[in-house]
């Protein structure tokens, strides 16, 4: 069995049983039950599969790490968490993530107007809002409304000039006030895509002269009683941890020296983002290099030693990191639709009375190749495929010759990988990105998964079965858009293998995990692929099945998407009916063309495909 390196990724969310991935939580439903059920009710593209409990599962990890380290060290702060909402904005992912974390008061960080208004609407009034990014007065006056609705709400400054704004609003609004806090620009940064989120070069916070000119504004301007939080963040995804700690220490240092400066109510610092998700699924190409305790432990000792060394309170601690919370609540289906090698098979083969020698080699070579020569026979197609190529370019070879030159190399890559499946993969590893199998899968990369697209983020993917089988294909993915960046390559360091199978046959499914952050809000709509179906998968003790599936949301339709992008629809379908109106063809073919397009404008864009189940119900009939 192969477990795709699901030991190092799922933390145990998922788990391989009997040959199919479930979900490790109550009855264990096979991801794979989940997928057809969904498709028997009609939906046969790409799949958005969300866990709300996977939700709750993080926010308690997190909460539970903090909270030991606090107890352990016997430190005096509070532990404090939001959500940021540019990670995910989605409702199906709000709503829940605010349902299930009233207890812990977890509250919502707002980094624009529209961000803001959601914070304002869901977050429980015991748990805190904070507003990061550049403001306007109006974004800081939607703060003090937010403020007299009695939430607990801090307004991060980022510049001199929203502090002015928001002195200058203090005057026009009454009081409940927001709190204040001042983001520190450090020199300290992260590691990783992101690190330039952090150092003296990046493009929030203020730096230190900036910081005592704030204190003389707030002191003039008798506001220095609502500035209660410093806050910094070296970028998301910090795979190692020493940049942390001596951001911490940097941090920590500008608070005690803030407090001596008259700001008693300075109590929190807010460490920002950068919790890493581990999405690795290769021993050795881990994304992080510590433990969420590991993690907890470093900030709360860190701020604790520093506070004792300058005898100041011990601060309350607040983080703002959404990927750890959210990545791991949503999985990515996409059908496989083809295998481009697959016409190559023996009933293609057009092998001629007199066929060029190198040809007549070939099938030599095809019908003696054992488990012993197999290495050295593959490097022989290989080469005579070549010469073949060059004798069709220069005209000596015909098109069926070449034709048989495909299929049979194709024939002798496929009983080479069947002879020595069971050796160890290393052992073909070195063949296999020149004879990679392509899948092309029922799904948009640059629609779902964004990131993969613009910065190379790995995401760990899997079939759903089939995991009793040794895969033996070394996998290249294609999206369908007509975009050659629409590929996973093959990785000889990362290598993905998956299964021969007949799609024709027998339906196949990729899972990708861990997608719940930021791939949805960044995901564009490239040759006007639009969000798959979506739904959530519920456990209930109270239900009457294992699961429900639950906030069921289809992909939009082709009319529904160029209305989004302002085409008049109405006149789209006029044009088109005038068309067909205007053809040759008479009238009850009109009729018939009519009902057809009607039909297709209202499906989405994705390709249609059907079960093998339902092939096998319509030859049947």
């Amino acid at each position: 069995m192969v477990d795709y390196g699901i030991k190092y990724w799922s933390n145990d969310d998922f788990i391989i049983d009997k040959g199919v991935v479930k979900v490790n939580y109550k009855s264990k439903p096979a991801l794979i039950d989940i997928v057809k059920e969904a498709r028997e009710k009609g939906y046969k593209g790409p799949l958005l599969l969300r866990f709300p409990h996977l939700i709750e599962n993080q926010i308690t990890k997190l909460y539970t790490a903090f909270e030991t380290s606090i107890k352990e060290y016997q430190y005096q702060g509070k532990f404090k968490a939001v959500f940021p909402l540019k990670v995910n904005q989605m409702p199906n992912f709000v709503l829940p993530l605010v349902q299930v974390s009233k207890d812990k008061h977890y509250g919502l960080e707002a980094g624009s107007k529209s961000e803001l208004i959601i914070a304002m609407a869901y977050t429980n009034k015991q748990s805190p809002i904070t507003v990061n990014g550049f403001k306007d007065k109006e974004m800081i006056s939607l703060g003090f409304i937010a403020a007299n609705m009695g939430h607990d709400i801090t307004l991060t400054i980022e510049g001199l000039n929203e502090l002015k704004t928001i002195i200058e609003v203090a005057k026009e609004m009454c009081e409940p006030y927001p709190n204040i806090g001042l983001r520190i620009r450090l020199h300290s940064i992260g590691t990783g895509i992101w690190a330039k989120s952090g150092g003296i070069t990046s493009k929030f916070g203020l730096t230190s002269t900036e910081l005592l000119e704030a204190m003389r504004m707030l002191e003039e301007s008798q506001l220095l009683h609502k500035f209660t939080m410093i806050h910094f963040h070296i970028g998301s995804q910090i795979s190692d941890i020493s940049p942390l700690k001596k951001a911490i220490r940097e941090v920590g240092n500008i608070y005690a020296e803030l407090r001596k400066m008259g700001a008693s109510n300075l109590k929190a610092v807010n460490i920002g983002g950068g919790l890493a998700v581990e999405y690795a699924q290769h021993e050795g190409m881990n994304c992080r290099n510590y433990t969420l305790n590991e993690f907890s432990g470093d900030v709360v000792f860190s701020l604790k030693e520093i506070a004792k060394n300058k005898n100041e309170l011990e601060p309350d601690i607040f983080i703002e990191s959404g990927r750890f919370i959210s990545a791991s609540h949503a999985v990515l289906i996409a059908p496989v639709l083809e295998l481009f090698s697959q016409e190559y098979d023996e009933e293609a083969l057009r092998l001629k009375e007199q066929n060029p020698q190198l040809v007549e080699e070939l099938n030599d070579l095809y019908n003696s190749i054992t488990e012993k020569n197999a290495i050295e026979y593959l490097h022989d197609s290989l080469d005579h495929m070549e010469s073949l190529l060059t004798l069709f370019d220069l005209g000596y070879i015909d098109l069926q010759d070449r034709s048989n030159t495909e299929i049979l190399v194709h024939l002798i890559i496929k009983k080479v990988i069947q002879l020595l499946k069971y050796k160890n993969h290393n052992d073909i590893l070195k063949i296999q990105k020149s004879v990679q199998e392509r899948y092309l899968l029922n799904c948009s990369f640059f629609q779902s998964l964004p990131d993969y697209w613009g910065l190379e983020q790995i995401f760990p993917v899997m079939p759903l079965d089939r995991l009793n089988r040794r895969p033996t294909r070394a996998a290249s993915l294609w999206d369908i858009t007509c975009d050659s960046d629409g590929e996973i390559s093959f990785n000889p360091q990362m290598p993905l293998f998956l299964h021969d199978v007949d799609v024709s046959k027998e339906e196949y499914f990729l899972g990708f995990f861990l997608v719940g952050a930021y791939q949805e809000v960044l995901g564009m709509r490239h040759n006007l692929f639009t969000h798959p179906t979506e739904f959530s998968v519920v456990f209930d003790d109270e239900l009457n099945k294992d699961y429900e599936i639950e906030n069921l949301l289809e992909a939009q339709t082709i009319v529904d998407v160029l209305d989004d992008l302002d085409y008049d629809t109405k006149e789209i379908e006029r044009i088109l009916k005038q068309h067909i109106e205007e053809s040759d063809l008479d009238i009850e073919n009109k009729k018939i063309v009519l009902g057809k397009l009607y039909v297709m404008l209202s499906e989405n864009g994705y390709l249609r495909t059907i079960s093998v189940q339902d092939s096998i119900k319509q030859e049947n009939s």
